[in-house]
């Protein structure tokens, strides 16, 4: 695949970048706090030329991809809820030319072309909130999990040029992410209320490499994230925001005790 120069990309005003706790795929089709607020900063958005997604869903080692195709299928990478989650559709077009920008950017970091992915429930169950026509062209850039976390955000630094073509991007994963810590009738954990709060005073400082610089065997982290690729989604989110960049926290709370739903704009 050939890539595409991000310069030769029309410029536009810069696009606020967005960090989305996405929880369970279920507030894809049903009504909640968190899927009516995300429905709300969707239309008071300005319309993005296209829509990057950093997901939690799209794990890969030793390379970061990036989805070219034209028309990217709707992944349902989850098991046990009903049927008409399984058979919810979200089909926006891709943005072959983007993706080749972005490739473009990002040739220093070891970064490939992918035609197999698609759109993950992370991207698809967020966006048809957001963006419910599905007229808005999307694609994925996937999460080298042998990175450190630093590089992490040292690779998003090199999508900031995006945001000034037009491009929205949007991490989507936890601020707090611990699955077997799920219970019912529970607001949230003290230990995920701790981190949860750590996460926004550094976000609302706007001191974002300390959060870069998180050590995942450090206790609360541990428990907070078992497996740290919810976490990233965010250095991502921070590493593409300007030095001028103003945090907004537009949802807040818990799911099940141990799923913090904490979602942020940077603009």
């Amino acid at each position: 695949m050939t890539q595409l120069d991000a310069h030769l990309l029309t410029p536009t005003p810069a696009m606020p970048v967005l960090f989305i706790g996405h929880g369970s795929p279920m507030h894809a089709i049903e009504e909640s706090a968190f899927s009516r607020a995300w429905g709300e900063i969707g239309a008071a958005l300005p319309h993005p030329n296209a829509i990057l997604v950093i997901s939690a869903h799209w794990m890969t080692r030793g390379v970061s991809l990036v989805h070219i195709g034209g028309k990217p299928r709707t992944i349902h990478d989850f098991g046990g809820f009903p049927r008409a989650l399984h058979e919810a559709q979200y089909p926006a077009p891709g943005a072959p030319d983007f993706a080749a920008a972005t490739l473009d950017l990002l040739q220093h970091h070891h970064a490939e072309p992918d035609m197999e992915w698609g759109l993950d429930h992370g991207a698809w169950c967020v966006l048809l909130r957001m963006f419910p026509k599905a007229d808005v062209p999307v694609y994925q850039l996937s999460i080298d999990l042998s990175r450190p976390l630093k590089d992490h955000m040292a690779l998003a630094k090199e999508l900031r040029a995006l945001r000034s073509k037009g491009v929205l991007i949007v991490g989507s994963g936890n601020a707090v992410h611990n699955l077997p810590a799920m219970r019912y009738g529970i607001d949230a954990f003290d230990w995920a209320r701790e981190f949860d709060t750590k996460i926004a005073t550094a976000i609302t400082n706007r001191d974002y490499t300390a959060l870069a610089e998180i050590n995942p065997r450090d206790p609360l982290t541990r428990i907070a994230h078992p497996t740290i690729e919810h976490f990233l989604p965010l250095l991502y989110t921070l590493g593409a925001a300007s030095e001028t960049d103003q945090p907004t926290f537009f949802t807040e709370g818990f799911d099940l005790g141990s799923i913090s739903m904490r979602s942020v704009m940077l603009a």
